[in-house]
């Protein structure tokens, strides 16, 4: 059938099984927006295009589809670019489609024209100018396969304005033939048996768990390699929710804030199983001092993400998808008790965990930030979907908010975007509208995408909105606090604006909190009410995030909660 291309778009997205585009319009897409008013195709209409790109975030990690959004050209696509990133880092799938001035003034610094392919090709999986109407299918055809096979990641398609207005013949292709890439990654079976034999050789080895798992949807094999194997088992920020966190010897997140239990083990086990993990510098601390003891297996889709900041003994690479269920097979039939084989060593680790929790000091009359995550969790329920923005509060999530099952705590790793957070909790609640989305957030962080409450509002989105306001940016200050004779540098945040009018302006309910007695009510009539709520919790100024490895430090090299009262 003849069509435009602005419905072609449509129809693509329709094949794709896209479900809601996150927007917001201007000139050069215009046709589109035409067909989007004509065929009334799902989409939200942000107030700013990074809460755009951060929406189509939140909801591809909660649902594990391809998050998808739209800009203009110029000013639209740049703001995009923070998203962009964003999803690069933390490897998730985007379509992020961009409009372009007309093919005839491409290059000729046009009104409004920005070069986004230039722009975002260090941040996208890949990218697309589309400046041909035959162009047009094959490159969304091929835009949402890179984009959800292998290691996910964004793709821009930047289509030039008349594009949208020529008329052509729709035919979406059913398969993509792209050189050099199948989008399959299949390892070798020998990389699996010489992983196995190194546990078998082992005598205190350690599960190290990623990002990688939940991408793959693999945490069911990654649990039964677990039970299989009896070691201890420590995460990363982004493998949150991949294991139970009932399992024995699951010692929660490792790294600069992470669990005494889990930096001591990663520094005292002979061999590391990482599996979907980058080795990122928040996690290793000094690099060559890093599991100092062990040799390093490694289980990941990226050939580049070997040996990239450690050196590996036995690198496994390969889809998960692949490499755990043959992981798992192997173990099982390997014909040794492996659960009693490492029992002491095990016990141990669990031992260790269980005298040095994450803990934190109470003091009368002040709401603790701690108190506040455990308390809107336990309130919440297990099949919460729990979201952060960054800073503080952020670590303080991961470290009290307990998570049992992957895609249920989402955050920004890799990129640490403040702002984040609300755009991506109004993306995820969009995407799984059944379950409860609570988001744990700053006063500082809040402010970066706080025009999103807007379209929270305006569009029925059931969002919680948790501030933890202690009056800083709070990270920053903690640093100034530790390493810069407290010299508070920009980072205090005492003004004038109130939270709650601010969310009640934009359309959103308000509850102010400032006294403990006074938590527990306001947080569960919060989250029973129906409608996006902001709920704003007074806490100290001078709380800090413990524990914490030092830049420069080893792993084992922690300020404690104890060392840091005295």
């Amino acid at each position: 059938m003849r069509i435009n291309g602005a419905q072609a778009v449509l129809e693509s997205l329709k094949q794709e099984g896209v479900d809601v585009i996150f927007g917001y319009p201007g000139g050069v897409v215009l046709p589109l927006y035409d067909e989007i008013y004509k065929m009334k195709f799902p989409h939200i209409l942000v107030r700013h295009e990074q809460g755009a790109a951060l929406a189509a975030d939140g909801y591809a990690r909660a649902t594990g589809e391809v998050g998808v959004c739209l800009s203009t050209s110029g000013p639209g696509c740049t703001n995009l670019v923070t998203g962009i990133a964003t999803a690069y880092m933390d490897s998730i799938p985007l379509v992020c489609f961009t409009g372009q001035v007309a093919t005839s003034v491409i290059g000729k610094d046009s009104f409004q024209e920005a070069d986004i392919c230039g722009i975002t090709t260090p941040i996208t999986k890949h990218n697309y100018l589309v400046k041909r109407p035959e162009d047009l299918l094959r490159t969304i055809k091929e835009a949402f396969f890179i984009a959800r096979t292998g290691r996910p990641g964004p793709v821009v398609v930047d289509i030039a304005t008349d594009v949208f207005r020529a008329e052509m013949d729709f035919d979406y292709p059913e398969e993509v033939h792209l050189k050099g890439y199948s989008g399959l990654f299949k390892g070798e079976e020998c990389a699996i048996d010489a992983a196995v034999e190194a546990l078998l050789q082992a005598k205190r080895p350690l599960a190290f768990v990623g990002g990688g798992v939940t991408l793959a949807d693999e945490a069911e094999d990654l649990r039964a390699v677990i039970k299989k194997a009896g070691i201890p088992v420590c995460s990363t920020l982004m493998g949150l929710g991949c294991v139970d966190p009932d399992t024995e010897a699951y010692l929660g997140m490792a790294g600069m804030h992470g669990s005494y239990a889990a930096n001591m083990a990663i520094t005292g086990c002979d061999l590391l199983i990482g599996i979907g993990v980058r080795f990122d510098d928040r996690v290793t601390g000094v690099v060559k001092e890093f599991a100092p003891e062990a040799k390093i297996v490694h289980f990941d889709i990226d050939a580049a993400e070997l040996n990239k900041n450690v050196r590996v003994d036995y690198p496994v690479l390969g889809d998960l998808n692949w490499s755990l269920p043959r992981f798992a097979k192997k173990l099982a039939a390997c014909g040794v008790d492996l659960p009693a084989r490492f029992a002491s060593w095990r016990e141990k680790i669990a031992a260790m965990h269980a005298s040095h929790p994450f803990s934190y000091q109470k003091r009368n009359g002040v709401i603790m930030p701690q108190q506040v995550i455990e308390t809107a969790a336990r309130l919440s329920g297990d099949d919460t979907i729990f979201v952060t923005d960054v800073g503080q509060h952020q670590m303080w999530a991961a470290q009290f908010c307990p998570v049992s099952a992957p895609r249920h705590f989402l955050t920004s790793g890799g990129l640490g975007t403040m702002g984040y957070g609300l755009p991506a909790a109004i993306g995820a609640k969009i995407g799984r509208p059944k379950q409860k989305v609570v988001l744990f957030t700053g006063d500082g962080s809040i402010m970066m995408n706080c025009q999103e409450m807007a379209t929270a509002a305006d569009n029925g989105v059931d969002v919680k909105i948790v501030v933890l306001h202690n009056h800083l940016l709070g990270m920053v200050a903690q640093w100034q606090r530790m390493f810069y004779e407290h010299h508070y540098s920009q980072s205090q945040l005492h003004g004038h604006t109130d939270l709650v009018k601010l969310a009640e302006a934009m359309g959103v309910a308000g509850v102010h909190v400032e006294k403990p007695e006074d938590l527990e009510k306001a947080l569960s009539d919060a989250l029973s009410r129906e409608g996006a709520v902001l709920i704003d919790v007074m806490v100290p100024e001078d709380a800090d995030v413990l524990p914490m490895v030092p830049g420069g430090k080893r792993l084992d090299e922690m300020i404690l909660e104890q060392e840091a009262a005295k």
